[in-house]
Formats: C-alpha cells, sequence, structure tokens
C-alpha cells in the first residue's frame, strides 16, 4: 500500500467504509478526487473486521472515520446497542457493535448511519442531489434499501427507514414466486432485490435476456414503491442505484410504468415532462456509499462534542 501520510499535512485523512451484505468497501482519503479504495468480502464478524482494521491502521494518523452500515442498525443515541447491526438476517452479524468496534480498535471518533443514509449524504454532497433539499435514494442489489432528505436532513425518525420492506401488490396468478423476504416473504425486497431475482428465474439479473420479461415485473414492482414515496415524501428527485440497476434498460421501464400508475395525479412538470430527469442513476455511481461515509466521518470530526454516529443535520452538513 501506498504510504498515504505524504502530501497531505494540511488535509484531514478520513477513512469511510460501506458497509455491505456482500462486501465492505473502506476508503481512505480527503475527497472524491482523492480517494484509495479496496474491497473486503463480508464473512463473519472477527474476519471481516480484522481485515477492515488492519486497512486502516496502516494509513498511519486518521481524523476520524464513517460507517455506512446495512441493516437494521441502532441509530438512537441514548441506547445501549447505539451503533449496533440489529435484527439482520445475516446470523453472524445479528446484535455486532460495528461502531463501537471500529472505535475502540482505531481510537478515533466514529460517524454512523445506515448505507443507504450514507449514499444520500454523499449524493447530497458531490452528486446528483446537489442543491436539491429533498430527495429519494433507492439501492437495488443484494437488498433494498431506501434514504431521504427532506429539507437537507437526513430522515432518521423512531429508527432509520426500512423502505425496503413496505408491501406491495403481488398478483400471485401472474407471478407465483413467494418471495424471499426472511421477515415478510413479498415485500418490495422478497419481490424485486437481486436474490429474489435469481430465485424466480434462476439466474441472476445480469444474465437475464434483454426482452425477457422479468425486467417488465422488476420495473412495475420497483415503480409501487416509487409511487408511494412520490405520494408521501413528495421528492423533488429520485436516485436509484445498487447492482441491479446496472441494468440501465430498466431506467426507463422504472418510469413509463410510475408515470402509469400515477396517472397523471400529482400534477407536476418534473414528472410529467421531465421524468427521465427525476428517476436517475446516482452521480457518484459504485462511489456514494463510500464517499456518503467521507461525509459522515467529516461530520463527527468538525462535531467532537457528539456522540458517534450523531445524525447529520441542516444544509450545513452537505457543503
Amino acid at each position: 500500500m501506498p504510504d498515504l501520510r505524504v502530501a497531505r499535512t494540511t488535509l484531514s485523512l478520513f477513512g469511510c467504509v460501506e458497509a455491505g451484505g456482500t462486501k465492505f468497501v473502506c476508503g481512505l482519503g480527503t475527497g472524491p478526487d482523492d480517494l484509495q479504495l479496496t474491497h473486503i468480502p463480508t464473512t463473519s464478524p472477527t474476519d471481516t473486521m480484522e481485515k477492515v482494521i488492519g486497512f486502516f491502521r496502516e494509513a498511519g494518523s486518521l481524523s476520524a472515520i464513517g460507517v455506512g452500515a446495512f441493516g437494521p442498525v441502532d441509530l438512537r443515541s441514548a441506547s445501549p446497542t447505539f451503533g449496533f447491526v440489529t435484527s439482520t438476517p445475516k446470523v453472524d452479524w445479528k446484535d455486532f457493535d460495528l461502531a463501537g468496534t471500529l472505535q475502540r480498535a482505531l481510537d478515533v471518533p466514529v460517524g454512523f448511519d445506515t448505507d443507504v443514509n450514507a449514499a444520500a449524504a454523499g449524493e447530497a454532497r458531490w452528486g446528483a442531489g446537489r442543491g436539491i433539499p429533498d430527495f429519494l435514494y433507492l439501492t437495488v442489489g443484494t437488498g433494498i434499501g431506501g434514504g431521504a432528505l427532506v429539507n437537507g436532513e437526513v430522515i432518521h425518525g423512531l429508527l432509520h427507514p426500512e423502505m425496503g420492506h413496505i408491501r406491495i401488490p403481488h398478483d400471485l396468478k401472474e407471478d407465483p414466486f413467494p418471495g424471499c423476504c426472511p421477515y415478510h416473504f413479498d415485500c418490495l425486497e422478497g419481490l424485486a432485490s437481486g436474490p429474489a431475482i435469481q430465485a424466480r428465474w434462476g439466474v441472476p439479473a445480469s444474465q437475464l435476456a434483454p426482452d425477457h420479461p422479468g425486467w417488465a415485473l422488476e420495473a412495475r414492482y420497483l415503480a409501487f414503491g416509487l409511487a408511494t414515496w412520490v405520494c408521501t415524501l413528495s421528492p423533488q428527485r429520485i436516485l436509484i442505484g445498487g447492482g441491479v440497476m446496472q441494468q440501465t434498460r430498466l431506467f426507463p421501464l422504472i418510469r413509463q410504468e410510475l408515470l402509469r400508475l400515477l396517472n397523471g395525479y400529482i400534477q407536476v412538470k418534473a414528472i410529467l415532462q421531465d421524468i427521465d430527469r427525476y428517476v436517475v442513476p446516482p452521480q457518484l455511481g459504485s462511489r456514494a456509499g463510500v464517499l456518503g461515509a467521507m461525509v459522515l466521518a467529516e461530520h463527527i470530526y468538525r462535531n467532537p462534542s457528539a456522540r458517534i454516529g450523531a445524525p447529520l443535520a441542516g444544509a450545513d452538513a452537505w457543503r
């Protein structure tokens, strides 16, 4: 590994982690143009965290680390399990103290949030959400999750949004697949995530033919979710990332289906005339999550009196 301590004497060096169900993306740097990444497979907590901590120890002195994690996670600052992964389907990671493990090992402040909230933060700072105080970020991959900014603040609420687990219409005659969510079976994630596509059709999304009926079904399910959030959160833009959305043929199908479902009820130009600019890919691409984790690190570094993971608040957090 190159010596990252060189040529950064006047800038704060941040560590950032996108903790995903398949891999941990770890980064070191000062911003999008100065970011070194490594990928660590998500295995057991002991093995994964040993590699993550080793990566950061080699970097030398860090100002802070930010973590955007798969969930559910505990973001309640007064909770004894704050910073933990909680009721995840990944049995080995259930009730694991992710933020605390990093803080104790590396002795630096740790900013902590969900992976999708972090991705939304990254897009707000450097990507397709710049200058937009109200937008939605959705990821469709191993799971489905969403983060939302309202008035420039990431929504936490009671815990944090779990957009992948909303219930959507499921016609069992048209789609007899029962769903694959271990908690809800045919919630949005259970019907439209990457594992759901593979379980239903026998191959991953990347291997479905362009004219396969699975694409129309996937677009319909995702559009059901988007229509719900358009009518409740009223976002000014919707960003959709994740591994499944690498199949860019989905975007026009989703836009068309969203227009059909809304049926002219939301009378705004952004939807009726500019739908191609309303439902879009994240500008930061696959780096949205890890760069969002850098925003978390910078925020906790600038607010040292806050407990690790204090929620980002206000437009100033995104500048």
